[in-house]
């Protein structure tokens, strides 16, 4: 699929919630952190609601069931069903699914979310690899998954069993910090095998298959934190993104993100569903948002003037992006994201 390189963060005349039909949101990051609703999360999704658009939750995270997941996001103040959930583990199931009979048995490196989605697929989930496994899946298993559980892959997949992963990414948010994810856990199984396994999660068109799937959306808007996940399944899967800054991302990194890791909206947090986006005007030699005005110079992005910092940041894009191309921006940032707070 041929797309143009994204040079600026695009306007809308809209409020997203009313540009868009489906919300496709990740959770952690997002609407959450460490268990527990982030700031303006809960009264924004639900206007977004009220004023039409359809919410669904779509985490990388294989551990915890959609009926769990769903019950949780009720509990902050967030009504869902299971319904309204997809995860990476129903994604990899279908993967599985498409490639072995039903009935086959697959060995189970995770948690409850795998087994309930293999389970929904017609697959016997096991724990050994004397099972007679067709298949190895890995998922996210939670701090107290068992070494032991990682031989039993690596017994399996050393005999040449295919092997299966729902996502790979490296770290995941808690309430303490950041936390090995599961991109970490196959890593083990990687290093011990040299295999290589086959992944379903975000950022890879699997997860995107299954999400339109099941919530058959017409006018998708995918809601992340992650540049390497959320945004860049996006640009996969050609529909178009809002990046907010409550989770992973920073300034710099989104400064300097290539074409697939750059959003098509940037915003504080998910308030911004609720309003339209400020248009990055192209004038006398530098990028404008709001009263900010931004260039890039001599080894550096320059940014002048007064307003709101996302403006500012919003002008920034435009320079970096503009003056890499096609190419992640080496420009120095540090200077400018200072006059912003970011």
């Amino acid at each position: 699929m041929s797309r143009s390189v994204r040079t600026r963060p695009e306007g809308s005349g809209q409020a997203l919630s009313e540009a868009y039909d489906t919300a496709l949101l990740d959770l952690d990051g997002v609407v959450y952190a460490g268990g527990e609703a982030i700031g303006h999360a809960v009264p924004s999704l639900a206007a977004a609601r009220d004023g039409g658009m359809r919410l669904a939750y779509v985490t990388n995270n294989a551990l915890r069931t959609p009926d769990a997941v769903a019950a949780h996001l009720t509990e902050l103040g967030i009504p869902a069903e299971a319904g309204d959930v997809i995860t990476s583990a129903q994604a990899v199931a279908r993967l599985i699914a498409d490639q072995v009979p039903q009935g086959s048995r697959v060995l189970v490196v995770g948690g409850e979310g795998l087994r309930v989605a293999l389970r929904e697929r017609g697959l016997v989930p096991v724990e050994s690899a004397e099972d007679d496994p067709a298949a190895v899946v890995q998922g996210y298993g939670g701090p107290e998954l068992a070494w032991g559980r990682f031989a039993e892959a690596c017994y399996a997949v050393a005999r040449g069993v295919p092997w299966f992963a729902s996502n790979t990414d490296l770290t995941i948010p808690s309430g303490r910090g950041i936390a090995p994810g599961n991109g970490a856990a196959v890593e083990v199984v990687r290093i011990a095998t040299g295999a290589e396994p086959q992944v379903a999660g975000k950022p890879l068109p699997p997860m995107h298959r299954e999400t339109i799937l099941r919530t058959g959306a017409e006018r998708p808007l995918v809601v992340g934190d992650r540049l390497d996940t959320d945004i860049e399944g996006a640009f996969n899967g050609g529909v178009d993104s809002l990046l907010v800054l409550t989770g992973v991302t920073d300034g710099a990194q989104l400064l300097a993100a290539p074409p697939h890791h750059r959003p098509t909206y940037v915003d504080a947090d998910l308030r911004g569903l609720l309003t339209g986006q400020p248009e990055v005007v192209e004038e006398g030699g530098g990028f404008r948002c709001g009263g900010w005005t931004a260039a890039a110079g001599a080894g550096r992005l320059e940014l002048d003037g007064e307003g709101a910092p996302l403006d500012g940041l919003r002008a920034l894009c435009a320079a970096a992006w503009t003056a890499a191309g096609e190419e992640a921006c080496g420009l120095d940032a540090g200077k400018a994201l200072a006059r912003l707070g970011l």
